[in-house]
C-alpha cells in the first residue's frame, strides 16, 4: 500500500465516502486488506472490525465520541489492528460478522457494528454495536471495553480457541450446503401460511407489521398485493390482503417516513405512528416502495399513491441521479451536526414564509395546529385531510388542493437554501438495478416515459462503468469502480432488464440479461446442492459462505435470481434457466416451509414456478405493439409478463427466434409456462388468449 498522505491513514486511498469519512482520524485505520490481515497475524494483535455506512447517525455519534478522541485512537492503536469497512460496498463481511455478532451476543446487530476478530483465523470472539465514550445506556465506557478485550485475548486463549471452534462449528451448521430434496413437492400452501402469518403480526391500527421501530418492509407489502391479485383472479378476492397492504401504503404515505415537501422515503419510524423518521433516505428503500404505490394506484386508482409514486421518482431524478447517469447511494440523517435539522420546522418560520391563506390551510393538514413533535419543533406529517379541510373552511378539495401545492413549493425553495444532509455519491450496482427495477416498472403502469428514460440513463452508467470482462464490479465513484460484485447485483440486474424489456423492447437488453443469467449460472450456482451463494466462487475465502434465501432491508438474491431466471426461461425456452430456478427453490424449501412470510420474495418465485404467469409476445411495429400492449394490459392481469418486439428486430435468440410477424401484419403469442395458443392476429383475439382459463 502507497505511503499515507500526511495527517492520513491508509484510508486516504478509498472510493467510499463512509471510508474517507475516517480518513483522517488518529486511528490508524486500515481498510479490509491483504496488508492489515497479514500485520494483525505478524504482530498476534485482535482485529479491531468497525463496520458502518455514511448515513447512519450513530456512526457518526461513536466516531466523535471515540474515533476523533486522540487518547481512545492511542488505546485502539497500540491494542489491535483497526479495519473500517463500508457495509454497503462489502455486503459480504457485514453479513458474515453481524450474524456472528447474533450468535455470540444472542440479540440482533446493527450499526456501527464494533467486532473483535483473532488474527490468522479472524473468527470473531467479541462484539457489540455502539459503544459510548464513558459508562451509559448500561454500557461500560469504550475504552474499558478495549483494555478489557486485549487482556482477554492475552491471558485466555485456550479460552478463546474453544469459543472460536463452538463459533465455526454454528456456522457449518447453518445449512448453507443443505442439498436440495428433488423429491420434495413443492406446495402451495406455503403462500396461505405466509398470508396467515401477515395477518398476525399486522398492525390494524397503524398498518405495518410490529411494533415501533417501524419498518416499511416492501416485500411484505408485495407478497400482500400479489396474494390479493392471484385469488382475484381465482374469483376469490382476499379483500383482507388487499386492505393490509393498501392501508400500510396510505398510512406510509401521510406519515412523517415520507418527505412531504421533496419526496422520498426515509429508512424507518422510531415511533410506531410513523410520524418521527431515522431521517436518512437510502436508494434502496425508495427503490422498492417506488414501484408498490404504481402498483396499488393502478390496482385500486387511489390518487394519494400516484401522486406518491411521481414525487418520489421526481427526487430520485432530481437529487440522487448522477449526471452521467447512476444512481447515489443515500443522504445522510443529519446536517449541521444535528439529526433531521434539514426536514424540521419552527411554527414561526412557516407562518412567515406562507401567506394567510396557505398557512390556515398548511397549518391543519400537517400538524401545526397541534403540540411541536420533534425537539420542539414540527417534522411534517399528514394529520388532517384535504376533504376534512375543505368542509372546515367551505371551499372545495381542488382549492385546498391548489393551495396545499403552492405552500408545498414555497417551503421546499426555502428549505433548498439550508445546509444540506450529505450524500453518500457512490454508484452501487445492486441498489442501481433495484432502482432501475423500480423506475421501469413505474414508467410502465404510470405511462410516465421521463422514468423510463431514467432507468436506461443509469443502466447506461452501469454498463459502460462497472461491466468489463464479462463481469461486474459492485462499486463506482470519483472513476473508479472497484470490488467483484455479489450476488446481489447480478440477480437485481437482470431482474431489472427483464423489467425494462416490458417497458421498451431492446435487443441489446435482452443479450445483457441473457450474459447476466450466464454470470449467475458460471459464477455463484452451488452445483451440488442448488441455489446461489452470495460470492462468486473466485471470491477471497472468508470464515463463512452465506447462500440467503431470505429477505432483510433486501430482497434475497436468491429470490431474485430464481423469480428472473424462471420468467427469462420461459421467455426464451430456456431449461437451464428454468432448472437452475427449480433447484434454488428446491435449495430454499425447508427454510420457505418453516417460516415463509420472512422468505417473500421466494414465495413470489415459488408462485411463478408453480403457475406460471401469462406471457404475452407482441411482433408489430413500434406504434402497433404499443397499441396492442395497451389491450394485453387492459385485462389487469398483475402477474402478466408482456412483451412488445418491433417486427425489424432482426434475429433473436431462443424460440423467440420462432415468433415472427404474420405475412398480414402484427401478431402475438400468449403462452403459459411450456404451453402456446393459436397466434392472435388482432388486439381482440389477444385478449380473448388472455382471458382464457388455465
Amino acid at each position: 500500500m502507497s505511503e499515507n498522505a500526511a495527517g492520513s491513514n491508509h484510508l486516504a486511498g478509498e472510493t467510499s465516502p463512509y471510508l474517507l469519512q475516517h480518513a483522517h482520524n488518529p486511528v490508524e485505520w486500515y481498510p479490509w486488506c491483504d496488508e492489515a490481515l497479514a500485520l494483525a497475524a505478524r504482530a498476534d494483535r485482535p482485529i479491531l472490525l468497525s463496520i458502518g455506512y455514511s448515513a447512519c447517525h450513530w456512526c457518526h455519534v461513536m466516531a466523535h465520541e471515540s474515533f476523533e478522541d486522540p487518547a481512545t485512537a492511542a488505546l485502539m492503536n497500540r491494542l489491535f489492528v483497526n479495519i473500517k469497512v463500508d457495509r454497503e460496498e462489502r455486503p459480504d463481511l457485514d453479513k458474515i460478522y453481524q450474524l456472528a455478532h447474533q450468535m455470540l451476543a444472542r440479540r440482533s446487530g446493527g450499526w456501527p457494528l464494533t467486532m473483535f476478530l483473532a488474527p490468522v483465523s479472524l473468527v470473531p470472539f467479541f462484539g457489540g454495536t455502539y459503544f459510548p465514550p464513558l459508562p451509559r445506556y448500561g454500557m461500560p465506557a469504550f475504552s474499558e471495553i478495549l483494555e478489557r478485550v486485549a487482556a482477554f485475548y492475552r491471558e485466555h486463549r485456550t479460552d478463546l480457541e474453544a469459543q472460536n471452534a463452538e463459533l465455526m462449528t454454528a456456522f457449518a451448521s447453518l445449512g448453507t450446503r443443505a442439498p436440495a430434496d428433488h423429491a420434495a413437492t413443492l406446495e402451495p400452501s406455503v403462500l396461505d401460511m405466509a398470508r396467515h402469518q401477515l395477518g398476525h403480526s399486522f398492525d390494524p391500527g397503524q398498518g405495518g407489521f410490529g411494533q415501533a421501530p417501524k419498518f416499511p418492509h416492501p416485500p411484505n407489502i408485495a407478497r400482500l398485493l400479489r396474494h390479493w391479485a392471484a385469488t382475484r383472479q381465482d374469483g376469490r378476492p382476499d379483500e383482507q390482503a388487499l386492505h393490509m397492504a393498501v392501508f400500510t401504503l396510505e398510512k406510509i404515505a401521510r406519515g412523517g417516513i415520507y418527505d412531504h415537501l421533496g419526496g422520498g422515503f426515509c429508512r424507518y419510524s422510531v415511533d410506531g405512528l410513523w410520524m418521527i423518521p431515522h431521517f436518512e433516505k437510502m436508494l434502496y428503500d425508495n427503490a422498492q416502495l417506488l414501484p408498490l404505490y404504481a402498483e396499488a394506484w393502478r390496482a385500486i386508482g387511489t390518487p394519494l399513491f400516484r401522486r406518491t409514486a411521481l414525487e418520489t421518482a421526481d427526487w430520485v431524478m432530481r437529487e440522487m441521479q448522477a449526471p452521467a447517469g447512476g444512481y447515489y447511494s443515500a443522504l445522510d440523517a443529519d446536517s449541521e451536526g444535528e439529526e433531521g435539522k434539514f426536514y424540521v420546522w419552527s411554527r414561526d418560520e412557516i407562518r412567515a414564509r406562507l401567506d394567510a391563506a396557505e398557512y390556515e390551510v398548511f397549518a391543519p393538514r400537517f400538524g401545526l395546529d397541534r403540540e411541536a413533535n420533534f425537539e420542539g419543533h414540527w417534522h411534517l406529517r399528514v394529520t388532517s385531510t384535504v376533504t376534512e379541510i375543505a368542509r372546515a373552511r367551505g371551499e372545495s378539495e381542488q382549492s385546498v388542493r391548489r393551495t396545499l401545492d403552492a405552500a408545498r413549493a414555497k417551503l421546499r425553495t426555502v428549505r433548498e437554501a439550508r445546509v444540506r444532509p450529505g450524500c453518500d455519491d457512490k454508484i452501487l450496482t445492486a441498489w442501481n438495478a433495484l432502482m432501475i427495477r423500480g423506475m421501469a416498472i413505474a414508467a410502465r403502469l404510470l405511462e410516465e416515459p421521463r422514468l423510463l428514460d431514467s432507468a436506461e440513463r443509469a443502466l447506461a452508467f452501469l454498463r459502460d462503468h462497472v461491466w468489463t470482462d464479462g463481469r461486474l464490479l459492485a462499486t463506482w465513484r470519483d472513476g473508479r469502480a472497484h470490488l467483484r460484485a455479489y450476488l446481489d447485483d447480478y440477480a437485481f440486474l437482470l431482474d431489472a432488464l427483464l423489467e425494462l424489456l416490458q417497458a421498451r423492447w431492446r435487443n441489446e437488453d435482452l443479450e445483457f440479461a441473457m450474459q447476466l443469467a450466464e454470470a449467475l449460472l458460471t459464477r455463484f450456482e452451488d452445483r451440488e446442492d442448488g441455489g446461489f451463494f452470495f460470492t462468486a466462487h473466485d471470491h477471497e475465502t472468508l470464515i463463512h459462505r452465506p447462500k440467503p434465501f431470505g429477505d432483510d432491508a433486501l430482497p434475497a438474491g436468491n429470490a431474485v435470481a430464481a423469480r428472473a431466471l424462471g420468467r427469462l426461461g420461459h421467455l426464451l425456452g430456456e431449461t437451464r434457466y428454468l432448472d437452475a430456478a427449480e433447484r434454488t427453490l428446491r435449495a430454499a424449501w425447508p427454510q420457505l416451509a418453516e417460516l415463509p412470510y420472512a422468505h417473500n420474495t421466494m414465495l413470489d418465485a415459488l408462485e411463478e414456478y408453480l403457475r406460471p404467469p401469462p406471457l404475452a409476445l407482441i411482433r408489430a411495429g413500434a406504434e402497433e405493439g404499443r397499441e396492442w400492449l395497451r389491450v394485453a394490459r387492459s385485462t389487469g392481469e398483475a402477474a402478466l409478463l408482456a412483451f412488445a418486439i418491433p417486427d425489424d428486430a432482426g434475429e433473436l435468440p431462443g424460440v423467440l427466434g420462432t415468433r415472427r410477424a404474420g405475412d398480414r401484419g402484427a401478431v402475438a403469442y400468449v403462452c403459459r409456462g411450456t404451453s402456446c395458443s393459436a397466434p392472435a392476429g388482432n388486439p381482440q383475439e389477444l385478449l380473448a388468449r388472455l382471458r382464457e382459463p388455465d
